[in-house]
């Protein structure tokens, strides 16, 4: 089980509001706010942005618990004007109830929101 995640970036302060943006329908917010940005839903921190070299090379994914979320977060980042990778749907070739929508963040990382529930 991971713990954490921590990314890099040559701007933090954008990126961080990319992902104040995009993680506040899951219920995440910005809970340490100094050099290190972290990002945590209560009691939890699992997600901090540092400064320095990006890599753009990377996936990663944050669980929803309802579809309704994944379309949310996909449409705050549409209204926002951060860029779309692929739009909300189902990839039944992983499994049924894979429901998924994809982002990039401003350092160009596919991000990923996911729902593993059935409707």
């Amino acid at each position: 089980m991971i713990d954490h995640i921590e990314i890099q970036t040559r701007d933090v302060e954008s990126v961080a509001g990319f992902y104040v943006s995009v993680l506040a329908p899951l219920g995440y917010t910005l809970q340490v706010d100094d050099k290190a940005k972290g990002f945590g839903a209560g009691s939890a921190l699992d997600f901090f942005i540092v400064e320095g070299a990006p890599s753009s090379d990377v996936h990663y994914a944050f669980n929803a618990p309802a579809r309704a979320l994944v379309n949310a977060i996909y449409e705050v980042a549409r209204r926002e004007g951060f860029e779309l990778d692929r739009a909300p749907a189902l990839a039944p070739h992983i499994h049924p109830n894979y429901y998924a929508g994809y982002l990039r963040d401003p350092d160009g990382r596919l991000v990923e929101f996911v729902c593993h529930n059935a409707e």
